[in-house]
């Protein structure tokens, strides 16, 4: 067959090259100048940078874990992220520290016992929204301390305003444990993500076309292959037809700073409303900090409402744009019956690295889909 895949990241890769090696003649095409999507790292002054935010890869997969060794070496990076709230500093995710540094409790039972206590204040209600839920979760004051003005900059609403489903799964231990992610699988790649999807599309068979726009020959191409796997936005495909779908954007400020060490920790969430950055990544300590020792890479990360024109990074799944999004399905399965809609965009939903990896995969393998 000859399938086209509209955008060189993860999701895309993974395809092309699963294709590939099944027989197929691929084509990617990417608007970037680059490939690897939101994972590109490239090195600045010996570091590696992660363009377009943070990315730790993570997975309890350990299929998907020997997957993507297969084309770098992982290093043995643990997230353990901190939140600045007005210069005091607190540990993530909520753990023993953080029931420490805010109430100065040092065991569980005391720490649960101060949950339980602020929990009293919905009245054994069922939470309805973010700000309820995380209430149930961890009280109020780590609430109102480190999520509430975080989650409003984050996703430009206010907590009352979110679904709970956002925050359920919001990792809270009552032990001393400072690891961001349960997962067993954890890590940075050596040299950074770029490599991982060079070595994808390095595969016989892939041809790759950057600074490419797919809505410039649209028509043409639909025409032109068997089959189109098309990453980026489902409503755009669509020319917004029948509504557009909400997104949140992200602006990055990112400097090389004339010292060593800049804040200690590859990230720092700023959680207070007055900052109007989420957070600072400072990209050295992603890899231990053994690259430049006199100088270092920081990012300053600042959310964005999103509209046409800007890039879009995470779906804003409430109970509106999902309904819109399943009409855009429909839609899909009546009109595009050669066109695969997948990744964060075409999938509208929000993708770990190892679920991208891991449903790009599911498609591949699709015989209803690929025959």
């Amino acid at each position: 067959m000859k399938i086209l895949v509209v955008g060189a990241g993860l999701f895309g890769a993974v395809v092309a090259r699963e294709r590939a090696l099944a027989g197929d003649s691929v084509t990617v095409i990417e608007k970037r100048p680059h490939i690897a999507g939101n994972i590109y790292t490239e090195p600045v002054a010996g570091i590696q940078v992660h363009r377009y935010g943070a990315h730790i890869f993570h997975t309890k997969s350990q299929r998907i874990w020997n997957y993507v060794q297969q084309f770098a070496e992982f290093n043995r990076y643990t997230n353990e992220p901190i939140a600045n709230y007005h210069g005091k500093i607190y540990n993530l995710p909520f753990n023993m520290n953080t029931f420490y540094e805010m109430w100065g409790v040092t065991t569980p039972a005391q720490a649960q016992a101060k949950i339980a206590e602020q929990r009293q204040i919905l009245a054994g209600k069922t939470p309805r929204n973010l700000e309820e839920q995380a209430i149930s979760l961890v009280g109020t004051d780590i609430y109102q301390t480190l999520i509430k003005d975080y989650t409003a900059k984050q996703w430009g609403r206010a907590p009352k305003e979110l679904p709970a489903f956002i925050i359920r799964r919001l990792p809270v231990r009552f032990t001393y444990d400072n690891n961001y992610f349960d997962d067993p699988y954890q890590g940075i790649p050596i040299g950074g993500y770029t490599q991982i999807v060079e070595g994808m599309l390095a595969q016989p068979g892939i041809t790759v076309a950057l600074n490419t726009d797919f809505f410039e020959k649209k028509a043409q191409y639909l025409h032109d292959f068997d089959r189109v796997v098309f990453t980026g936005m489902i409503d755009q495909f669509f020319d917004y037809s029948l509504g557009t779908l909400a997104y949140r954007s992200l602006r990055f400020e990112t400097e090389l700073v004339d010292i060593p060490n800049y804040q200690g920790n590859a990230v720092v969430n700023y959680t207070d409303a007055q900052t109007p950055f989420t957070r600072i990544i400072e990209h050295k300590h992603f890899e231990f900090g053994t690259s430049n020792r006199h100088q270092t890479i920081i990012t300053k990360e600042y959310p964005m409402t999103w509209e046409k024109g800007l890039e879009p990074y995470y779906p804003v799944n409430d109970q509106q744009n999902d309904a819109l999004f399943q009409q855009y399905r429909h839609l899909a399965t009546q009109t595009a019956a050669t066109v695969i809609f997948g990744g964060r965009l075409g999938a509208y939903r929000y993708y770990n690295m190892d679920q991208a990896i891991a449903a790009a995969l599911q498609i591949v393998y699709n015989k209803d889909l690929f025959h």
